[in-house]
């Protein structure tokens, strides 16, 4: 995923960061049942926890550390029941937005204000996983420092980006080396490379929700992990009643349908359903750590993460004061059988900046699992080869929104889970725009229901 500013974008997102910052006083969320879908309680506590439950979990939160990499728990990745919450934080670490195996995709992505400004861009990535083993693994196997992941991205979408590129080389992160991203754009206007500056890895893309960190994933040791509870999803991306169908594409081109409704959280293949269709997941904490991310804006994270392969579901975001500021929900598939339960990749992914009341989705599209050969290693994935101008492996999709009354509805806030432990404030505007959202079935904008009312006589 890679994000491009555009400048009239820019100017609505500050316009209306401005009004809701200072003009619209924020209230608690209200309406609990709604916002829980119509479902019984689903969530526990650690205290609710059944027998059977508590034999899964390993509760402590001091374990001992491995003898040459302190800041690593001393069971051999990828551990074994009982987990701790720790360890759990680590298995969700094998699926950051962009799947650790070497692939290609379609990358369609968009972004979407409260009245209505939708902008969309398609790049067809290309990623090299450097290491001998996929995933955790071998980036456990890279020494701090040096690269483990390559990513190349091609605009083809929308037209006055086209042949706009960008790499970006990932590098193992300690205390001592703080290097994550060395980044390269190719400019067609300029006709040159240009070596960009670290990104501040917690700033939100322009145009968009999501930061570097929420795309390249983040690093467990970076975080101190607490449990909890448990509690059983039923739906994390949802689309609206405007948008029936969804159209996706095989690797080879060809397109098919499918109904929206049948989408699920984690595949038609996954065998842990529960009997309503619902997965059930472990509610963990990671608190940022000062030592390790001094002056990150984010305070806390809590990820709902399936039972069998630690799969993020859910993911919130929570500033120093714990309140919460950005929703990321996603669902998958099992693209990659060969590494079992830690195959699955992202199909849709939607973030939700609360404050703002904006909204960025990703479909990856056209999942193309494969391993480079040496002659694209050397030229596909260098500085150079991007002077070239070559897509050297065209991806088709049709995966784009296209208007906005079809764009994805807001995640759930689902208020009533976790009360001690989620702060939820929405202005009465927000409010007002769920509640619509919530009985329309799809997206309400403001703008177009206050011009309706202005040609009213």
């Amino acid at each position: 995923m890679s994000i491009r500013l555009f400048p009239s974008f820019l100017l609505t997102l500050f316009a209306f960061y401005f009004l809701s910052v200072f003009s619209v006083p924020a209230v608690p969320i209200a309406g609990a049942a709604e916002q829980n879908g119509g479902q019984q309680k689903t969530w526990k506590t650690i205290d609710e926890l059944s027998e059977a439950e508590e034999a899964t979990i390993d509760f402590r939160l001091d374990t001992p550390r491995d003898t040459a990499i302190p800041y690593l728990p001393a069971e051999p990745y990828p551990f074994e029941p009982p987990y701790t919450a720790e360890e759990m934080g680590y298995r969700s670490m094998e699926f950051p937005h962009v799947s650790r195996w070497s692939h290609a995709m379609a990358d369609v992505f968009g972004a979407i204000t409260s009245n209505g400004y939708l902008d969309e861009g398609i790049t067809i990535g290309f990623s090299h996983y450097l290491p001998d083993q996929d995933g955790v693994p071998g980036q456990l196997t890279v020494a701090p420092g040096e690269a483990y992941f390559r990513m190349a991205f091609y605009y083809t979408y929308p037209p006055e980006n086209q042949d706009l590129q960008d790499l970006w080389i990932l590098r193992r992160t300690d205390q001592q080396e703080t290097t994550k991203l060395d980044n390269f754009i190719y400019s067609p206007t300029l006709r040159r490379v240009r070596r960009q500056p670290q990104p501040r890895r917690d700033a939100q893309f322009p145009n968009s929700v999501q930061s570097f960190d929420d795309i390249v994933g983040r690093d467990a040791w970076e975080f101190s992990w607490r449990l909890l509870g448990t509690d059983v999803l039923h739906e994390t991306v949802r689309f609206p009643n405007t948008r029936p169908t969804v159209t996706l594409a095989q690797p080879d081109g060809n397109f098919y349908e499918v109904p929206a409704d049948h989408i699920k959280m984690l595949g038609d293949t996954y065998p842990h359903y529960t009997d309503d269709g619902g997965v059930a997941c472990y509610v963990v904490e990671a608190r940022t750590r000062k030592d390790w991310l001094p002056n990150y804006r984010i305070g806390k994270l809590i990820y709902w993460l399936d039972r069998h392969s630690f799969y993020p579901l859910r993911i919130e975001q929570y500033d120093h004061d714990n309140q919460l500021v950005i929703i990321e929900v996603r669902n998958a598939y099992l693209v990659n059988p060969a590494l079992e339960g830690r195959g699955y990749a992202g199909l849709f992914t939607v973030y939700y900046d609360i404050g703002l009341d904006l909204m960025s989705y990703s479909a990856h599209d056209a999942h193309w699992v494969r391993e480079w050969s040496k002659e694209d290693q050397r030229t596909m994935f260098e500085p150079d080869f991007m002077r070239r101008r070559w897509l050297k492996y065209p991806l088709k999709t049709q995966a784009l929104v296209y208007t906005p009354e079809k764009f994805f509805l807001r995640p759930l806030l689902y208020p009533e889970k976790f009360p001690d432990e989620r702060k939820i404030v929405v202005s009465e505007a927000v409010a007002r725009r769920i509640d619509a959202q919530e009985a329309a079935g799809h997206l309400v904008f403001e703008m177009a229901s206050q011009l309706a009312e202005a040609k009213t006589p």
